[in-house]
């Protein structure tokens, strides 16, 4: 886009700073900028959840169109300038899947006791429904299932929990990962780095960023169509969550969003909006997507 003229060095997580710091270490100029998924930031702001992704929120499709033409990264480019930090969408997973179990689960009951790797809102929610839950990284995961350490675990999708071996240590794969339809990933960066950038170097990270975030969510749809499929010929069962157990987390989801709100005025506020912008585009998605998807999957 520049032949050559403006670069990006790169590293990997952990190899400047742990990979969990990264908000801290662009906010205090230790890096210009990072790749980072806002909700794992919640200690410092729950209300930079909206900027990833919430518990029955916005498909990728829905999240896109409150953050580009919904007011969306408005509001979380405020939020972040509280942190130095000017933000930008770059990149997402999709719709995640609703994790591997090593026994059936048919109702909320069935939750009781049940020890599981799930971190975040999801968690939380989880937490109500009488789970124990458990916060592991990924790379532990696979043992942890295999030792019996835990009985269930949420990772991401088919082509990333393929390659962590995860059907390999539990049979039962579930949807939807209702705790995350769409994870938006995001690039920041340092105020006073952004500043001193020229007006099209600017408009060019901002382009990249924009491809980055089309790039992504595109390439995961292709990789997970294939993954499951492989997964099916592997002789995973997948499964999905009944309607029962989905309304008893949604409850208490909706439960949450209230109770935080009245917590914390910068979630209330952004939650308003969102939940508006929400409630309006699923009525969308009723009428139109909804009903072809059902047709086109019969």
């Amino acid at each position: 886009m520049t032949d050559g003229r403006f670069t990006i060095e790169l590293f990997s997580a952990d190899e400047v700073v742990p990979a969990l710091k990264v908000l801290d270490a662009v906010s205090d100029g230790t890096v210009e900028a990072g790749h980072t998924a806002s909700y794992y930031y919640l200690g410092k702001q729950l209300a930079l959840a909206f900027a990833t992704t919430l518990p029955f929120g916005l498909t990728p499709i829905q999240q896109n169109a409150w953050l580009y033409h919904g007011g969306g990264l408005e509001a979380m480019q405020k939020l972040y300038a509280d942190f130095n930090i000017i933000n930008f969408p770059a990149g997402n997973t999709g719709p995640q899947m609703g994790g591997w179990f090593k026994r059936k689960i048919q109702t909320p009951q069935d939750l009781q006791g049940l020890k599981m790797r799930i971190p975040g809102l999801g968690g939380e929610i989880m937490s109500q429904l009488g789970v124990n839950v458990q916060v592991i990284p990924g790379g532990e995961i696979f043992l942890a299932l295999q030792r019996g350490a835990l009985d269930a675990a949420d990772w991401i999708g088919p082509y990333d929990d393929r390659k962590l071996g995860l059907h390999d240590a539990a049979p039962y794969y579930y949807a939807p990962g209702w705790w995350e339809p769409g994870a938006t990933f995001d690039a920041l960066v340092n105020r006073k780095a952004w500043d001193s950038l020229p007006k099209n170097y600017q408009a060019i990270f901002k382009a990249a960023a924009y491809e980055t975030n089309l790039s992504m969510l595109s390439e995961y749809q292709r990789q997970n169509q294939e993954a499951i499929a492989t997964l099916k010929q592997d002789g995973i069962q997948l499964l999905t969550f009944s309607p029962e157990i989905l309304k008893a987390a949604q409850t208490i989801a909706e439960d949450l969003y209230q109770e935080k709100a009245s917590q914390n005025p910068t979630f209330h506020q952004i939650f308003q909006q969102w939940n508006q912008f929400r409630s309006q585009s699923n009525q969308w998605l009723k009428q139109n997507d909804l009903p072809y998807s059902q047709f086109i999957t019969r």
